[in-house]
Order: C-alpha cells, then sequence, then structure tokens
C-alpha cells in the first residue's frame, strides 16, 4: 500500500544512469521524497552504486 503523502512532498525513485548504460545485469534503485513546490524539475543526485561499487549520476524516473 502506498503512502499517504501531505501536501507538496512526493515520493520519488532515482535510477543509476551509468549502470543502465554498461549493461550489467540488476539496477541501482534509491526511493526519496522531494517537495514538489521547490524542486518542480527532475532530481539528479550522486549515490552510492554496490553493484559498480563506486559513486554514479542516479536521476528521477517516472
Amino acid at each position: 500500500m502506498a503512502k499517504k503523502v501531505k501536501g507538496n512532498r512526493v515520493q520519488v525513485i532515482l535510477e543509476c544512469t551509468e549502470h543502465k548504460d554498461s549493461g550489467l545485469p540488476g539496477t541501482s534503485r534509491y526511493i526519496t521524497t522531494k517537495n514538489r513546490k521547490n524542486t518542480p524539475a527532475r532530481l539528479e543526485l550522486k549515490k552510492y552504486n554496490p553493484i559498480m561499487r563506486k559513486y554514479t549520476l542516479h536521476k528521477e524516473i517516472k
């Protein structure tokens, strides 16, 4: 069951861009929240990818 979110905060999924292009099996995804009013654009963060064992760029997916 999805978590009910109050106001402008929404849950977003971040997916690794380098891992997707590398062709390795599996995916690196993180779930976080953002304030839609303050950050209307898609989120981009450097997060740790345990499969590639390094910090990579993770972008918000729909």
